[in-house]
Parts: C-alpha cells; structure tokens; sequence
C-alpha cells in the first residue's frame, strides 16, 4: 500500500516552537519526529508516501528531499490553505495508486510495526483503525472498539474506549463524491461507524502523540533511556567471558 503523511497543521499547542519550524521537524532523540515515521513506513516495505504540506511546508520539502535516503520515493501535496485531514487526504489521492491506503500522522511516534497494516475492501470496511490505551492528555479515549473489532461512536457492552492513535487503513470509497476543501476525516469515519463500516486494533507498544512541548522533552528522554539500554546491553555482551 502506498501512504498519506499528514504534516500540514499549524502545531498551535507547540508554540513558540512551530513559530519559526514545522512542528514534523521538530526533533526528538536526534532526529525529527517526521522521520522516525519515513522509517517505519520503509521497513515495513512501503516505496511511495504523499506527504500534504502547509504551514513552512518547503522546509519539509528542503529537509526530505525525493526521499531516496529512506529508501522512500517522496511526492508532495501543499495545499495553498489549510484543508485539514479529510480535505488533505482527498487533494492528495490522485498522487497514490490502490483503493486502499494507509494515512498516518507525522507528529506521532511510535515502534508500530507498519507490514501488519492490511488493505480494507471497500465494502464491509471503509477504514482500520489503530488504537492506543488513553493516555493522560485523552483520558476519555475516542471510539469504543467491539470484541467483534468493529468501532463504535457509542457505548456497547463489552467494547473498550480507545485513543486514535493517528495510523489508519482507508479507502477511496470513504471520500466519494467530496472535493479537496476544508473537512476533518472525523466525521466521515464517525458516520462509517454508525454503518458498522470501521473496524480497529488495539496497539500496546509504543506510542506517543506529540502535541505539546512537555510531550517532545517526555520522548525526548524515553530515546535516551532507550539509547542508554541499549548501549549497556551491547557492553556487557562485548565483556561476556
């Protein structure tokens, strides 16, 4: 499947730190966050990404290049004012190929492993869902998933309310008929789950929406915590008798 990034918004909530820099760039652990996600996507196999741009949209460009040095190949969509999610998606559909497409957001990380994402079929399924446990900045979670993996806008017994955590399957079908203006992707995906036409995963491993400064430190010093792990795991294997 090939993929949408979504990069555009603004990152109000990151000011002043996306007053002068796309909140994607904005760097966690060495590196930043827009290409742990280019990572991810190439180990999982995936050769094409359509990334919408907006707000300082050519320093993303400038910094990603055509995308060879992932072994991505990179297209760009800018928008020429902001289209939010669901219009971002749709102005860049033409630049993908396939029904089904996998949409993430750029300013999450995660270790998620992309390959375990599958295409939807347009029918029963208009979109997959990964969901995450709430965390503390969205204690009330946002759709209930179903022990059948379907999703839900309402309580039902048995389902859990999850967070959305910003990786997603969807499908051509679910944007039928709309233009590329300004629209969230919510209300399409809440009006497909009143249909039973969303199904979802709840994911346990690592994942983090960064959305403010205090989150960016928070993954900050789980990379260097991971890094210092590593490094003395890889010592004491070196000084093993």
């Amino acid at each position: 499947m090939h993929t949408i990034l979504l990069a555009a918004g603004r990152g109000e909530r990151m000011r002043p730190l996306t007053d002068h820099m796309p909140k994607p760039l904005l760097a966690a652990g060495g590196r930043p966050l827009i290409e742990y996600q280019l990572l991810g996507l190439a180990r999982a196999g995936i050769r094409r990404v359509a990334i919408n741009l907006f707000h300082f949209g050519e320093m993303i460009r400038e910094t990603l290049g055509d995308g060879s040095r992932f072994g991505l190949e990179i297209i760009y969509s800018p928008e020429p004012s902001l289209l939010d999610t669901g219009g971002g998606i749709i102005q860049a559909l033409p630049l993908i190929e396939g029904d089904a497409f996998i949409v993430a957001n750029a300013d999450v990380w995660t270790d998620f492993d992309y390959a375990g994402l599958h295409p939807v079929d347009g029918g029963q399924t208009l979109a997959h869902l990964l969901l995450a446990p709430n965390p503390d900045a969205n204690p009330g979670g946002d759709f209930h998933l179903l022990p059948d993996g379907r999703l839900a806008n309402k309580a039902v017994a048995g389902a859990q309310k999850l967070t959305f955590a910003g990786i997603s399957v969807m499908h051509r079908k679910l944007f039928a008929g709309l233009a590329a203006e300004p629209l969230s992707v919510v209300p399409l995906l809440r009006a497909a789950m009143a249909e039973g036409r969303v199904s979802g995963e709840k994911f346990t491993g690592g994942w983090m929406d960064i959305g403010t400064p205090e989150r960016l430190q928070a993954l900050h010093r789980r990379l260097a915590g991971r890094k210092k792990r590593s490094g003395r795991a890889t010592a004491h294997s070196v000084n093993r008798p």
